[in-house]
């Protein structure tokens, strides 16, 4: 079974501070990023907030696009999240409000 991929950018709440991540599960990876379940920069500095995200069916081309977006400049990368997120809005707003996700582990 060939399992895909999703690459995602998140901010923090004042918009100064943006992560890049891969991950198989979209859902997941957010919610613990929310939670601050996965330790290190993203806890470290708040970000949380989901602002950006492309769906790949191979897991091999979400990471190569990750890659090209990491190395992009910060100016490239606010473009990215304006051309379809341009009020920077938290896009899984409202995705856990029952919590029913596991709270412990990681990809």
């Amino acid at each position: 079974m060939v399992k895909g991929g999703y690459v995602y950018i998140l901010g923090n709440w004042t918009g100064d501070v943006v992560y890049i991540g891969v991950t198989s599960d979209l859902e997941k990876r957010v919610y613990q990023h929310k939670h601050k379940l996965i330790k290190g920069f993203s806890s470290r500095y708040s970000v949380t907030k989901l602002l950006y995200f492309e769906q790949y069916d191979l897991m091999e081309t979400a990471i190569a696009r990750e890659k090209e977006i990491k190395a992009w400049r910060r100016e490239k990368k606010n473009k990215l999240i304006i051309s379809t997120n341009p009020q920077w809005t938290d896009l899984a707003h409202g995705w856990f409000e029952d919590s029913s996700l596991p709270t412990a582990g990681s990809e």
